[in-house]
């Protein structure tokens, strides 16, 4: 190969040739994994709780499974499309994850906040499983907006318009 031909290459056309997807791809899918993961424990602290109240939390803990069971099958699959180099699984991911998931996840502290309730005051009342789960889910947070971030860096963007292209 001349250097004529390694110049005119795309950083995405030497992953291909290499057999994987870039280092953000692939660290982007290990954060989405994980943060399913922590998704999975805050719902088993959460279904804990139900339990713990005892009478009429069946229909509860079998609404919040029918929900985020699915979900988290869903952005398991989706997440492994994406590392394939799938465009619209990597769009879905930030839309449906990225954007909404998040919401979800954000709309009960904010809502605290604007009913003048602090972190201080949150944390002196905490339980010890309500620590966990806010761990979790900072933790949860985290692995989201990093993951849709490294989706998008310019390696990952040239790779999967490659993909695309090779299809």
């Amino acid at each position: 190969m001349t250097l004529a031909d390694r110049v005119s290459r795309s950083p995405a056309a030497d992953v291909l040739a290499a057999g994987g997807p870039p280092a953000p791809v692939r660290i982007a899918h290990g954060l989405w994994v994980v943060a399913v993961g922590a998704g999975m424990f805050e719902t088993v602290l959460a279904v804990g709780r139900l339990l713990a109240r005892g009478h009429g939390a069946g229909p509860a803990i079998a609404a919040g499974l029918a929900i985020r069971l699915p979900v988290f099958a869903a952005a398991l699959v989706v997440a492994g499309r994406m590392r394939e180099g799938r465009g619209w699984a990597r769009i879905a991911l930030a839309l449906g994850l990225g954007i909404l998931g998040t919401a979800s996840m954000v709309v009960q502290p904010i809502e605290a906040l604007a009913h003048g309730r602090t972190l201080a005051s949150a944390l002196t009342r905490s339980s010890a499983v309500d620590l966990l789960f806010g761990a979790s889910r900072t933790v949860h947070l985290a692995c989201v907006l990093g993951a849709v971030a490294l989706m998008f860096l310019p390696a990952a963007n040239a790779w999967f318009r490659e993909r695309r292209r090779r299809r």
